[in-house]
């Protein structure tokens, strides 16, 4: 399967070849043609477009050269990958205690972890179990044990009458000069 650039290229490629074909065939028509106000003869313009073609053949081979190169690199990784493992693994047991050898390696001292007391582990258990009932979590077997059925736990309450809105208030009257409108809460300072 061909990549978009590829595609892009091969195009490219054909299309210069079709230039060059074109000014074969009509050149005696066109002797030179005028780019850029630079006048350029027809052979110069057919020797760029071959140097054109000839540096995208070396983009193609130079890539597929590069892709053997990474699926080698790839390869030879993953060969070595458990002598490197053990290398790391000796000498980390070489020099345990020492700090700034091992920095030397580019690799750090190992951890040490305390064992944990019986409490400190059920302590941690219980939290754990108390985190997945919070968070709902469960594992594939418990997922697959549920099924799409409401809970018959209590009983909801019946919703509320909703009231449907109704047409806007008419405008109150305006208090005028005399005083204010009937019915109105006198205004308290």
């Amino acid at each position: 399967m061909a990549t978009k650039s590829n595609l892009n290229r091969t195009l490219q490629q054909d299309g210069d070849q079709k230039l060059i074909d074109g000014l074969n065939k009509h050149g005696q028509t066109i002797p030179s043609l005028m780019i850029a106000g630079t006048s350029h003869p027809t052979a110069a313009i057919i020797a760029d477009l071959q140097e054109r073609i000839a540096s995208a053949k070396t983009v193609v081979s130079s890539r597929a050269t590069w892709q053997t190169d990474v699926k080698a690199d790839r390869d030879k990784r993953a060969q070595t990958k458990a002598f490197v493992s053990g290398l790391r693994q000796a000498l980390q047991v070489a020099f345990a205690g020492a700090i700034d050898t091992l920095a030397d390696f580019g690799l750090k001292p190992r951890k040490t972890r305390t064992p944990r007391t019986p409490e400190e582990k059920a302590a941690a258990a219980a939290k754990a179990k108390a985190t997945r009932a919070a968070r709902h979590t469960m594992g594939s077997k418990q997922k697959a044990k549920v099924k799409g059925t409401a809970p018959q736990a209590a009983p909801t309450p019946a919703p509320s009458p909703t009231v449907a809105p109704s047409a806007p208030k008419p405008a109150e009257p305006t208090a005028t000069a005399t005083g204010p409108t009937p019915g109105a809460m006198p205004h308290q300072s």
